[in-house]
């Protein structure tokens, strides 16, 4: 298992205008500090001078071209928080150009290369008007009450949050005193673009009088830097954000229109001069994100999941589309989501992050005349190719809801025989829009290496099918997907080489929704691990730290107006039906689905006398495995558990 601290990726990779070199960051695990780490290095789109930038002991990140190729902005520690370095080309030299009281995010370079924008947190303490005595002098009193008042006052992976608010922010390129650009209790956060001229900024913000309420109402802004004036550019009501202006002035971006569905598609949108919109990438049924736009203003590309495998795509601005590569992410090292992202050159060409079941992300590069994909680095030949992985293989079946074709894929032991019989675990994704796909997971290899069978599955409701299958579970969700999963591990039987009452069963929030729920609907499972759940939909509904979304999009209204529609969708309410010994596993600090979702159903459990333990990971968010050790002690706990609980041939 200590193999994973040997585990490097490639994130965030950052081509060259002139389209010679690439600046990526390298993610790597430190063993001592139980920590990620990662360093800027550069390549030649060649795969020559492959050497870092920045020193080992600098957590470096963000790294972005100046538009004139002479500088590269990045952001790393200045010992006590990220502040915005540059790197002059020529000479290799760096100069911190921030000394900001909060870190900064999202930067970008002005088109003249004079100017880098980005966003950081103002705090805006509310005024107490509570008047409390104070204390003796040299007295040790316990820590102040806290005052609440915002609708979102915590945040999973960042707990209780401050007051204040996100505002952009400018610096010379030469460094110098940070300029703020927008005021008022709104979130500005790095979703923004130049101007050509230089002079103004488009953002994406929700400025609305009911911001908190309708977190998906976003519009597009424009803010003239010289008098600090905000012009309404969009009257949307739905998801709006990335925008793009075109040589010809043409403002782009990608949004949705807010019909209350779970799943709803980001799509390409054009804004024409009388405030109308035109959808540029037409009846594409793929979400699109990371949205570029290529310097020629001839390219829209972006990176879309179809199949469970994500894809760089471009769009014409008059809508032709083009499929470029495939097989991008590879940095999300515990189970195979997707991810990844890329950029592009002057001269057209592309990199991006390549990955397979078999490698994490290395940073690969396709060329303006788009020739075959080169791979330009490969940072774990050292430790896989000493190493015999479990071979991912894909599968269909239909389900037996409704005969309609699922996409899964099979992860057997290294040294697999097939005419052996092996014990199998279904590992289920969370989301539950998201979608898992033949991407390295270190989990699931880790799994197969104990010799399991592992089965992955994307049941209805996931990503990377269109907007309809990702909608079968609109208000239905646990549903049909039980159906799905269940005719997956029928299917994978079928082949003869799993041992029919050797069968067991995990996953993680949405994955743990639907272990939980498994359970409660049959007892041929020997043993189940069950992640960060919902157990109890009313509960969670008041407790998530989104709870202003989920009432609205996953469910007709708020729980007390539909108490029954709620308990008939939780877990909970299966309770009385489970027979099966099941590990609870959730971070203690995860205010997506808090733990108090996993202690009711392990109380439940312990009511009624069935085998059960709970995990609580001491510090600990909804990122569970975020840590190397956690991540480690997880993969342990499951496998531990599986193994106790087994009854054998």
């Amino acid at each position: 298992m200590r193999d994973l601290f040997e585990l490097e990726y490639a994130a965030d990779p950052q081509i060259s205008p002139d389209g010679h070199s690439v600046v990526y960051c390298r993610t790597s695990f430190d063993i001592m500090r139980d920590r990620t780490l990662s360093r800027l290095w550069s390549v030649k789109t060649d795969g020559t001078d492959h050497r870092p930038l920045t020193d080992a002991d600098v957590i470096a990140s963000s790294p972005r071209w100046s538009p004139d190729g002479k500088k590269i902005a990045y952001l790393a520690s200045d010992g006590n928080r990220r502040q915005v370095f540059c790197r002059w080309i020529n000479t290799g030299q760096t100069a911190q150009l921030t000394q900001l009281p909060e870190s900064p995010t999202g930067i970008r370079w002005s088109p003249n290369s004079q100017q880098i924008a980005f966003s950081s947190f103002v705090p805006n303490p509310p005024e107490n008007k509570m008047r409390l005595p104070g204390k003796p002098k040299g007295a040790q009193w316990a820590e102040p009450p806290k005052l609440v008042t915002r609708l979102k006052y915590r945040a999973d992976g960042r707990g209780y949050l401050r007051e204040g608010y996100h505002h952009l922010f400018v610096v010379p390129a030469e460094g110098g005193t940070a300029r703020q650009l927008t005021q008022g209790n709104y979130d500005h956060e790095g979703d923004f673009t130049w101007s050509n001229d230089s002079r103004s900024i488009i953002l994406a913000a929700n400025r609305s009088a009911n911001a908190e309420l309708e977190p998906n109402r976003r519009n597009l802004f424009q803010l003239d830097l010289a008098t600090l004036q905000i012009q309404k550019l969009t009257n949307r009501k739905g998801a709006t954000g990335t925008p793009l202006l075109l040589a010809d002035g043409s403002l782009l971006f990608l949004g949705n229109v807010d019909n209350l569905k779970g799943y709803q598609l980001s799509r390409i949108y054009r804004l024409r001069e009388d405030g109308s919109e035109e959808i540029v990438s037409r009846e594409f049924d793929r979400n699109i994100r990371g949205l570029q736009l290529a310097p020629d203003s001839q390219q829209l590309l972006f990176l879309y999941d179809d199949q469970g495998t994500t894809h760089l795509g471009s769009f014409s601005p008059d809508g032709e589309f083009k499929k470029l590569a495939g097989n991008v992410g590879g940095t999300t090292i515990g189970r195979p989501y997707a991810s990844g992202s890329f950029s592009v050159s002057s001269t057209d060409a592309v990199c991006f992050t390549l990955c397979t079941s078999q490698r994490p992300a290395d940073v690969a590069c396709l060329d303006g005349n788009r020739s075959p994909v080169v791979r330009l680095t490969d940072l774990n030949s050292d430790l896989v190719d000493h190493r015999t992985l479990g071979v991912v293989e894909e599968h269909w079946f239909s389900s037996s809801f409704d005969n309609r074709r699922i996409q899964s894929w099979i992860v057997k032991p290294p040294g697999f025989d097939q005419k052996k019989k092996y014990p199998m675990i279904l590992e289920i994704h969370g989301g539950p829009f998201a979608n898992y796909g033949p991407r390295f997971s270190a989990e699931m290899q880790l799994m197969a290496a104990a010799g399991y069978v592992v089965l992955y599955v994307n049941p209805r409701g996931s990503t990377s099918y269109g907007e309809e299958f990702g909608n079968l579970i609109h208000h239905a969700y646990p549903g049909q997907d039980f159906d799905d999963l269940i005719s997956g591990v029928d299917s994978l039987i079928e082949k003869g080489y799993v041992r029919p009452n050797s069968l067991f069963v995990t996953g993680g929030s949405g994955g743990g929704v639907l272990t939980s729920w498994i359970i409660g609907k049959t007892n041929r499972f020997q043993a189940a691990v069950v992640a960060k759940p919902v157990i109890n939909w009313y509960s969670f509904a008041l407790t998530a730290d989104s709870y202003h979304y989920f009432y609205r999009y996953w469910f007709p209204g708020y729980p007390w107006e539909h108490p029954e529609t709620y308990l008939k969708r939780s877990p909970i309410s299966l309770v009385g039906n489970v027979r099966t010994p099941t590990m609870l596993l959730t971070g203690e600090n995860d205010y997506r689905t808090p733990i108090s979702e996993s202690e009711q159903f392990y109380q439940a459990l312990k009511l009624r006398q069935v085998k059960t333990a709970m995990v609580r990971v001491p510090g600990a968010g909804h990122g569970i495995a975020s840590r190397p050790s956690h991540l480690l002690a997880k993969v342990a706990y499951i496998l531990h558990w599986f193994e106790e609980n087994s009854r054998g041939e």
